[in-house]
């Protein structure tokens, strides 16, 4: 039994999905990227040892229309291993300050805030198109997955909330089932390389899972960006290593 296709009707005030060349200051690419639209299917539900979202397309529902700000970024991060650890008790928390006294904090350069420039989008408000893909040895599941997704995405259920590239602009969804009136606004951009994703979506993923970046050739026509298959080879991967 082939997946069905699950569209999602998402908007929001503010974007970005930041270009990975933009190494200090954040300029959005017009449209979300594959990796942004898989995250937010993955906020609704999620099972990364059964299945994976594989998304086909997005409809850009209102025209692209950027906003300059400025932003306060902490310098450290939080791996997910850490966070686990944390929370099993197997290790005390460590905390990220934004701010503290003392000399030697502020000159360490890993530590602390930084204001950053960010071009963001503005009122995005797209319709994503996604569907399951088993890992093998689940492929019999797939029925119930997509049933489970419906239900929980008709009654505006996620196990965190969606966002729009930075978790400080949050994505609203709704489900759409059947026809819709929904239409594509008349954007036509040829966009060069674009980020596909940053993990390697061949196999079940883990926490401690290194970045994967893949690229492909986006462009958008008569507002419908085009996603191919992760398997094509339309998709730039990174080469694997040997082991």
């Amino acid at each position: 039994m082939p997946a069905q296709d699950q569209a999602l009707e998402v908007w929001g005030e503010l974007a970005c999905f930041s270009r990975p060349e933009m190494k200090v200051e954040r300029f959005s690419y017009p449209v979300a990227t594959p990796s942004a639209a898989r995250g937010i299917y993955d906020a609704i539900y999620c099972k990364p040892s059964e299945f994976r979202w594989q998304v086909t397309r997005t409809e850009i529902l209102s025209s692209p229309s950027y906003i300059a700000l400025r932003r306060n970024e902490v310098k450290e991060k939080a791996s997910v291993g850490a966070i686990q650890r944390w929370m099993r008790g197997s290790r005390e928390p460590e905390p990220i300050f934004a701010d503290v006294s003392g000399k030697d904090f502020w000159n360490d350069d890993k530590r602390g805030r930084t204001q950053r420039q960010t071009t963001a989008l503005k009122d995005v408000h797209y319709l994503l198109h996604a569907y399951i893909r088993p890992w093998p040895g689940f492929e019999t599941k797939l029925p119930a997955m997509e049933a489970q997704f419906r239900r929980r995405a008709s009654q505006g259920k996620c196990i965190y909330q969606p966002y729009f590239g930075c978790r400080e602009f949050p994505a609203y969804f709704k489900l759409v089932q059947g026809s819709t009136p929904l239409r594509p606004q008349p954007v036509n951009m040829a966009l060069g390389l674009m980020l596909y994703d940053v993990f390697d979506l061949s196999r079940p993923g883990g926490s401690e899972d290194k970045p994967s970046i893949s690229l492909f050739d986006a462009t958008i026509q008569d507002g419908v960006l085009v996603v191919p298959d992760y398997e094509s080879d339309e998709v730039l991967k990174a080469a694997r290593r040997r082991r």
